[in-house]
């Protein structure tokens, strides 16, 4: 029987999800946005997985775009293993899934693969900085201080 983590849990996945997205966000990266229908968007999807098992926990890979997508299905449905789409979709993924890890790292969050059959080429969230530590693109104190008498 499946269960689903504790509401604590849940939230406490759902903080950490967040602060990932804001952080490739702020590497300027494409976030994929929570609801959105894949067929429209490409870039760095951050999924919860609920389950109350070894499974559970926040992951994040890389979509390709619509139209890479599509060549790679084209190719696949037409049993063509050596179409170029094939490789390159595959580079991509792997320089970006590199370049995620990367980015998550420099701010703070501990990452490591997720080592999972059904989700290759992610990554695995496994804890974020102290939470009394700002992300380093937070506004600070001076700069709203000077925004304040700028705008007086």
């Amino acid at each position: 029987m499946f269960e689903r983590l504790s509401v604590e849990e849940t939230t406490r996945l759902e903080l950490l999800a967040w602060r990932v997205r804001n952080e490739l966000a702020a590497a300027g990266l494409p976030v994929v946005a929570p609801g959105m229908d894949p067929q429209l968007v490409g870039g760095a999807e951050v999924t919860i997985d609920r389950g109350a098992d070894a499974a559970g926990g926040v992951y994040v890979g890389w979509s390709g775009s619509p139209r890479l997508r599509e060549c790679t299905s084209r190719a696949l449905r037409l049993r063509r293993p050596d179409d170029p789409a094939l490789l390159h979709s595959a580079r991509v993924a792997d320089a970006m899934v590199r370049a995620l890890r990367t980015v998550l790292s420099s701010a703070g969050l501990t990452v490591e693969d997720a080592n999972d059959t059904y989700r290759p080429r992610q990554l695995r969230v496994v804890s974020r900085p102290d939470p009394g530590a700002p992300p380093v693109w937070e506004l600070r104190e001076e700069e709203s201080a000077s925004a304040g008498r700028e705008t007086g």
